[in-house]
């Protein structure tokens, strides 16, 4: 592995989104990345599986993090050092963060029991139930159920009192839950920056030097960008100019030069 001068960690799920266009330029920018030799690595709240066409569409053969900060995956034959505690799963090598299913989803059972508040795992609908309610076609409805760590699911007929006191009384149990759109997701043990800080540290084994850890993550960015050293917040309709949040600068997404202000700040010669 060459020598790098950044760790990218993108969240990827609003820029390459499971219905429509990716974000414009964002596949030569990956190009630009990779003929830097800066390793692009991806953010993802969703599974392996359903990142496999995308990552396969744009070339991307770095390692990821999937189901919202549950693991890192690491295609094979990456790194020739091989982590202390790992699992198989699929063609990749994962370093666990989040506990394994069924895991989240017997705590999600238990918990539904405990606060008496009814809940539908997603994996237990029949395919057209599945399609309908996650607002994706058959084929990539699917692909939810096949999950590692967590668990999606939806409240039934619950009140927002209910829904408040079940999230309560998760948090008290430490189980990460958290709103996926008009579903919610339940994992146990997931945290995001122990991903980043786990892989960054592999990383900085191989390489013997440490890269700077640059986060790049549009709304709901607090997480990815708390756990990087500096980082960039897409929105969209912001000002012309980049703002400064701290260590973070704020880019436009829109922007028809929102990449080349990245690569400049990153310093990769173009």
């Amino acid at each position: 592995m060459l020598q790098t001068p950044a760790l990218i960690f993108c969240a990827v799920d609003s820029l390459l989104p499971q219905r429509g266009k990716m974000l414009a330029g964002f596949d030569d920018f990956s190009a630009t990345l990779e003929h830097a030799a800066i390793p692009l690595i991806w953010v993802t709240n969703r599974t392996r599986l359903q990142i496999d066409e995308p990552r396969r569409k744009l070339g991307h053969n770095h390692p990821f993090i999937a189901e919202g900060g549950s693991g890192v995956y690491l295609p094979e034959g990456y790194f020739h050092l091989r982590p202390a505690k790992t699992v198989r799963l699929g063609r990749f090598t994962c370093l666990p963060v989040g506990e394994p299913q069924p895991a989240a989803a017997e705590a999600l059972e238990e918990l539904s029991s405990e606060t008496g508040v009814p809940v539908v795992a997603l994996r237990t609908l029949a395919p057209r139930e599945l399609a309908q309610n996650s607002g994706l076609p058959p084929q990539q409805a699917e692909l939810l159920r096949h999950r590692d760590f967590d668990e999606l699911f939806f409240f039934a007929g619950a009140s927002q009192t209910d829904i408040e006191g079940f999230i309560e009384e998760g948090r008290q149990q430490k189980r990460e839950l958290r709103p996926r759109g008009v579903l919610w997701s339940l994992a146990v043990g997931a945290n995001l920056k122990q991903c980043v800080n786990e892989l960054s540290k592999l990383y900085a084994r191989v390489l013997r030097s440490r890269p700077k850890i640059v986060g790049m993550a549009g709304e709901d960015s607090d997480e990815l960008l708390n756990a990087c050293d500096r980082g960039f917040h897409l929105k969209q309709g912001s000002s012309k100019s980049p703002g400064t949040l701290g260590r973070f600068r704020e880019i436009d997404q829109d922007a028809p030069d929102v990449w080349e202000r990245i690569l400049e700040t990153i310093d990769v010669k173009t």
